[in-house]
């Protein structure tokens, strides 16, 4: 549909007033901001904040341009002429599409549009315009009073100074990187004086200064030097990167470089390969009968490569201190995989290694890198597969004041879980009432249990003193008198009172077994009592897991260190010679007042006094082991050093030193003062006559 010419004409006036206002306020702020980011970052950083500054405006302004679409105008003439009797609307619609009516209205408005003289265009709004203004005022006196870090005032000052003064600059700077050949990385090259590489690499340095220098050389922090050897117009050097290191470069016959400060090389460290434990899934498995294998699975990987692994496996025979150990090696092959990242897997014939019951197998996976010449080797954890011993029928007793192994009669949860099952298969056969009867007995059967589980944990008492099924209570009076006298001890003599942390009968990872198991009892009691043994045999086996794990934890593992011990010299036995002999009583140490050369460093630097930088130096690389950046510390110690005017470098300095000054040492607080009603009474005392009653 065509639009009314001065619709058209309305509409056009709008939509660029419109756009007028988005200039009007957007403009003075893209401005500002602009001027605000050269003054911070430059002009790179003012291009950017006026790019992004001027996409927003172009969003604004075309969301502005389509706000000003036919029901915009209907309104605006509604509301500014009268004489279009709220249907203005009707003339931005087809007239094909209208009813016989509403034609005839669309003609009378449209006959009265040509009498209308009405401005459309909405209003300026001054006061968001005044708004941007101030914002952009803000944003130029925040650009005006920008002041850039004292740092950067200082070292172009410095720079422009050089630049003035004969300097040696230096025209050409590589560092050619070779790494070692078992990190199978490519050679390199670097465009800048500071570089980072692979511990071992071949650093080659290809340098070309102007003016030429009579001889150059790299002066190392630690005081080596490598000499550079003059080929034409270039400079080359040569040096194995061992170790993270600061240099500069020093030149003789011509002026000092233009850049003096020193470099920073660091050197990356290899490594040690990382093992991870697919299978077994814990560290302690225990031994079915039947089984007659077990499965190993590793997965290791490393930065460079894994060169070997080797499964360490130990064989352990007996008990107590009759044990034996037979130990193996087997090298395993990664399988197909990336050399970074390998997988192994191991099948250990149980048969062949000569396991039997009692028996113990620990294994451990131990994985070395290709680094040269000495590899890194990082062993797995150790992993035991544990054919568990027969159990004794006897009752183990009290040994010490510590129990570590449950009595024989713990052995019964396997009972209630077979009378449950054996309930469940006669389901069928029974009467609901009969069905329920059974169930509850069977329950009681398992409070008691747990009663005398309790006791080990120092629970002398049943928490519910009254039982809903007194039925049963002269059965269970019974059962508990034939479990047998180990408990009748444990209460007689035991002394646990009602506080399971109190029991001194039990270890305490025994202890914590036992309450897990505790807790298993009282949901299979629940289930039985409310007549569902289905429910309660998941509680009852985990339960028996539980008692079972205790009485099966009878060996640990440690890996055997050998015991070496000083040699005895025979000549001075009984002869009364003291000499070189430590004093056994031993001393305090001394606190540290914190007179190191770094704490006095960092004092004299705020005082703004010549520090000691040869003491300073020295401390630090005696204890560059323990600095945090001994490095940084070096290069800040150089910087406030060769320039004892530059105070953000002794202020930067003071920052680095802050973690290396020790810790204050703990003074002594003074008495405190004694109230007025206390110092009236000593003072009495002190006036009293000698003699007087007190």
């Amino acid at each position: 549909m065509s639009l009314d010419p001065r619709l058209h004409r309305l509409r056009t006036a709008s939509a660029r007033r419109r756009l007028g206002i988005v200039a009007a306020v957007a403009a003075p702020i893209v401005i500002a901001a602009g001027v605000l980011a050269a003054r911070i970052g430059g002009p790179a950083a003012a291009i950017v904040v006026v790019a992004i500054a001027l996409a927003c405006c172009g969003v604004g302004a075309w969301r502005a341009w389509q706000g000003i679409d036919a029901v915009w105008l209907a309104r605006r003439l509604d509301a500014a002429a009268p004489q279009m009797d709220d249907s203005a609307a009707l003339l931005f619609r087809d007239a094909a599409a209208l009813s016989q009516l509403q034609r005839l209205q669309r003609t009378r408005v449209q006959a009265r549009l040509a009498e209308i003289d009405a401005d459309l265009r909405p209003g300026w709004p001054w006061s968001l315009v005044f708004a941007a203004f101030v914002i952009a005022a803000a944003l130029l006196i925040a650009a005006a009073l920008w002041q850039p870090h004292a740092r950067n005032i200082v070292e172009a000052e410095r720079a422009n100074v050089k630049d003035n003064a004969a300097s040696t600059a230096l025209t050409r700077m590589r560092i050619g990187i070779a790494p070692p050949a078992y990190t199978q990385l490519p050679p390199r090259a670097e465009t800048a004086l500071d570089a980072k590489a692979p511990e071992g690499s071949r650093l080659l340095w290809d340098l070309r200064f102007d003016p030429q220098p009579a001889a150059a050389a790299l002066v190392f922090h630690d005081g080596s030097r490598v000499a550079l050897t003059r080929d034409g117009e270039d400079w080359s050097g040569a040096r194995v990167l061992a170790a993270s290191t600061l240099y500069r470069i020093a030149v003789d016959g011509a002026p000092p470089p233009a850049d003096d400060r020193l470099h920073r090389l660091d050197a990356i460290a290899d490594r040690a390969p990382e093992v991870r434990v697919l299978e077994p899934g814990k560290t302690l498995t225990l031994l079915d009968a039947q089984q007659k294998n077990w499965n190993l699975a590793f997965e290791a990987s490393d930065d460079y490569g894994i060169a070997s692994a080797e499964l360490q496996i130990t064989l352990a025979q007996g008990s107590g201190e009759n044990v034996r150990f037979k130990e193996q090696t087997l090298a395993l092959q990664g399988e197909p995989a990336a050399a970074k990242q390998q997988r192994f897997r191991h099948t250990l014939d149980l048969a062949a290694l000569g396991i039997a019951q009692g028996d113990d197998v620990i294994v451990r996976l131990a994985v070395s890198d290709n680094r040269e010449p000495q590899a890194n080797t990082t062993r797995s954890a150790s992993f035991i597969l544990r054919w568990p011993a027969e159990a004794s029928t006897d009752s183990s007793g009290l040994e010490g004041i510590v129990q570590k192994t449950l009595p024989a009669y713990f052995r019964s949860q396997r009972q209630i879980i077979i009378d449950s099952e054996a309930l469940l298969a006669e389901r069928a056969k029974l009467d609901e009432k009969k069905f329920l009867d059974r169930s509850d007995a069977i329950g009681a059967d398992q409070k008691i249990l747990r009663l005398r589980y309790g006791q080990f944990l120092g629970e002398e008492s049943e928490t519910h003193a009254h039982d809903d099924h007194d039925a049963h209570a002269p059965a269970a009076a019974e059962a508990a008198a034939a479990f047998g006298k180990e408990g009748d001890l444990v209460a007689e003599y035991g002394h646990t009172h009602d506080i399971a942390e109190a029991a001194t009968l039990l270890d305490p990872e025994t202890r914590a077994t036992l309450k897990s198991a505790l807790a298993e009892m009282w949901q299979a009691e629940l289930h039985l009592r409310q007549g569902d043994p289905a429910q309660a045999l998941p509680y009852e086996y985990r339960a028996l897991e539980f008692v079972k794990r205790v009485q099966q934890s009878t060996r640990i593992y440690l890996a055997r260190v050998g015991l070496e011990l000083p040699v005895p010299d025979e000549t001075r036995r009984l002869s009364g010679e003291r000499k070189d002999v430590a004093d056994r009583s031993g001393t305090l140490a001394a606190a540290s007042d914190g007179d190191s050369a770094i704490a006095r460093l960092w004092k004299t630097l705020a005082a703004n006094e010549a520090p000691d930088w040869d003491a300073a130096e020295a401390w630090l690389r005696t204890h560059a082991a323990s600095a945090p950046d001994a490095l940084g510390v070096f290069a800040a110690i150089d910087r406030a050093r060769r320039d004892p005017a530059c105070a953000p470098c002794r202020v930067a300095l003071r920052d680095q030193l802050w973690p290396l000054l020790p810790a204050p040492s703990a003074g002594v607080l003074p008495r405190a003062a004694p109230e007025t009603a206390d110092r009236v009474y000593l003072d009495a005392l002190q006036t009293a006559e000698p003699g007087a009653s007190r």
